[in-house]
């Protein structure tokens, strides 16, 4: 599938309209989830590739081994002085009635304050995954998924999660494809120092390390009938179980060309929302991306 977009975790600043939204990072008291929309650049979380065994069709007719390269960068200089990069790595290995994905990603940037010419970091995290597929009798699937996340600028050291789910699959084709998942997620934080000295300053300190529990509802779909272009959207929405306020909202939306063989220009928006984030951060994240895809198989 030449025109798959990845999903890149993170946050960018936006220039000349062609990159990377403005950083407002949260806390995420919820897992960022296994949402499929991948941004193409500037780097917001979230990566899992699903697909299902159509009922009429034999399973090797959807066998793949797939492995991508992805890059993006903004450099700025004058009025506005500001760089930002990312990369990722997307693999999916499908066997039968088994599927395999890794995915690996890294986001940086750096902006400088007005009236001033020193730069600052303003994005700063390393993320990968793993998940596995079981595509089982009629349209559903079953799949579980263990991810980490180190994001300075969410206050997290590290963040893993684990997340088992089932799938349905309304529309299930080679280049066409309607699903909705339901699963449950294992969260456990372990926050750093910058992070727990501004909840103590604010008057609400954290502790080091959390664990929390919640569930995860999701609906998606990709369009790649057209030869050149493909199209994704998808929304998921997380509750934790014990504090009923954390809960979270994500939205994406991705529009793929090709440019020649293996080559394709990815265009992203992405949108999350934290309705209980730690002091300090923001409620509303939003991350526009234009990226360049390179499909070694």
């Amino acid at each position: 599938m030449k025109h798959a977009l990845l999903s890149l975790p993170g946050i960018a600043a936006a220039v000349g309209g062609i990159v990377l939204a403005a950083p407002a990072a949260f806390a995420q008291d919820l897992a960022p989830g296994l949402q499929k929309k991948d941004a193409a650049s500037g780097g917001k979380e979230d990566v899992a590739s699903a697909g299902f065994e159509a009922a009429q069709k034999p399973a090797e007719d959807k066998d793949a081994t797939e492995l991508k390269l992805s890059a993006g960068g903004l450099f700025t200089g004058g009025n506005s002085e500001s760089i930002a990069a990312t990369s990722a790595a997307k693999f999916r290995m499908r066997r039968g009635m088994n599927q395999l994905a890794v995915a690996l990603a890294a986001n940086y940037g750096e902006a400088a304050p007005p009236e001033t010419d020193e730069r600052e970091t303003n994005v700063e995290n390393f993320q990968g995954r793993v998940r596995y597929d079981r595509f089982i009798a009629g349209n559903f699937a079953v799949f579980a998924s263990v991810s980490a996340l180190r994001d300075r600028f969410q206050g997290l050291a590290l963040r893993m999660n684990f997340d088992p789910g089932v799938a349905y699959y309304f529309i299930d084709e080679e280049k066409h494809r309607f699903w909705s998942e339901l699963g449950y997620d294992l969260q456990y934080d372990y926050r750093r120092d910058d992070a727990l000295e501004a909840a103590e300053a604010a008057g609400t300190p954290l502790d080091r390390s959390t664990t929390r529990q919640g569930g995860r509802a999701l609906l998606a779909y990709e369009n790649g009938l057209a030869e050149s272009v493909s199209f994704d959207t998808s929304l998921e929405y997380l509750q934790a179980f014990k504090d009923t306020e954390n809960w979270r909202l994500g939205w994406d939306v991705g529009l793929t060309a090709s440019i020649d063989a293996g080559f394709s220009i990815a265009t992203t928006f992405s949108l999350r929302y934290d309705n209980n984030p730690l002091p300090g951060i923001e409620t509303t994240d939003m991350t526009t991306a234009v990226s360049l895809v390179y499909q070694l198989l």
